[in-house]
């Protein structure tokens, strides 16, 4: 079995694979200052209950967006699983996609992983759109080169900001849209302003995007907020949740530098 990490600023997915079939996932919270023995109780019963035997899993692989964490996962799998983990970045997998940045140093691991996921599957030119803490947008072109892309405040980042910022506005839920753009109280005014107003911000970041390309790219969605954001933003096509997972099992069977 196969274990795969992906840590992100605020949540970190694990996945489980069984050969090519993703039989288990999480999202836990990404904690910066957990050690290797909690690290190992959580992970310990979160694979107890989903059946999972530990002795079974024998590589992991991990791309990580926070440094902290590198060394407790190091730790921990090198402890606990018996091994040494594969971490991915923009030169370990230069072999499976080349990368057009200027520096490819300063690409996120999990950009990289999403863009080979995203590549592999569909095999043409596309715009991956991660929705985390931040959301990012990725571009690859129809030959599987990574082009570059755009990053801007998550959708969750925003909202805290105004709700930090301006003290008399209630903090309200925004996992769901409102029925309408016309906000008929305080609530669904915030609610109209955050997620109509994200999804116009990804909508025209798509659009500027497309007409710095010579192709017609597919535009897909991951992260926690995909769903919502399909819902309401006219230029996303399609939502692959495990995106990041598949890219790291892909790389899981290639030489990584």
């Amino acid at each position: 079995m196969l274990l795969v990490i992906d840590v992100g600023n605020t949540n970190t997915v694990l996945g489980i694979y069984d050969g090519l079939n993703l039989i288990r996932d999480w999202r836990i919270r990404t904690e910066r200052n957990t050690t290797e023995d909690e690290l190992n109780v959580l992970l310990g019963s979160l694979l107890a209950l989903g059946g999972i035997d530990r002795t079974r899993i024998e590589k992991s692989i991990i791309s990580c967006v926070v440094p902290p964490v590198v060394k407790i996962l190091d730790a921990f799998c090198r402890r606990y699983l018996g091994h040494v983990p594969s971490w991915v970045d923009a030169r370990s997998v230069v072999g499976m996609m080349p990368i057009r940045y200027h520096n490819p140093a300063e690409i996120g691991a999990d950009r990289i992983v999403n863009a080979i996921a995203a590549y592999h599957k569909y095999r043409c030119s596309l715009i991956a759109i991660d929705f985390g803490t931040a959301t990012t947008f990725d571009v690859i072109s129809e030959k599987g080169e990574y082009l570059g892309g755009a990053i801007s405040p998550g959708i969750m980042i925003s909202a805290e900001a105004l709700f930090r910022e301006a003290s008399k506005l209630p903090r309200v839920e925004i996992f769901t849209p409102p029925e309408t753009a016309i906000g008929k109280d305080t609530i669904t005014s915030i609610q109209a302003g955050i997620i109509f107003g994200y999804a116009e911000m990804v909508d025209g970041m798509v659009r500027r995007i497309k007409a710095e390309m010579t192709t017609s790219p597919r535009v897909i969605a991951t992260g926690g907020l995909a769903e919502l954001m399909f819902r309401v933003a006219e230029t996303i096509e399609a939502v692959e949740k495990n995106l990041t997972l598949e890219g790291l099992r892909l790389l899981s069977a290639a030489p990584l530098r």
